[in-house]
């Protein structure tokens, strides 16, 4: 059997949890902050999980896994 290729986008964009769950970056915390409200500017403060319609995508795109 050949090596699946894995998505060389996901290996910087993603992290998986121990407990299988999948970890994101925020968007829009890049530039034009000064638009932005403090609000939003802190809310969107850290890593998210992924929601579970989208890991399914996210699984197929890194079939090894991510360390």
């Amino acid at each position: 059997m050949p090596k699946l290729k894995t998505k060389s986008g996901v290996k910087k964009r993603f992290k998986f949890t121990a407990t299988g769950k999948v970890k994101h970056g925020v968007a829009g915390k890049r530039h034009r902050l000064i638009s932005h409200n403090a609000k939003y500017i802190r809310q969107n403060r850290g890593t998210e999980v992924l929601s579970d319609a989208d890991v399914a995508h996210v699984r197929l795109w890194a079939p090894y896994g991510l360390k």
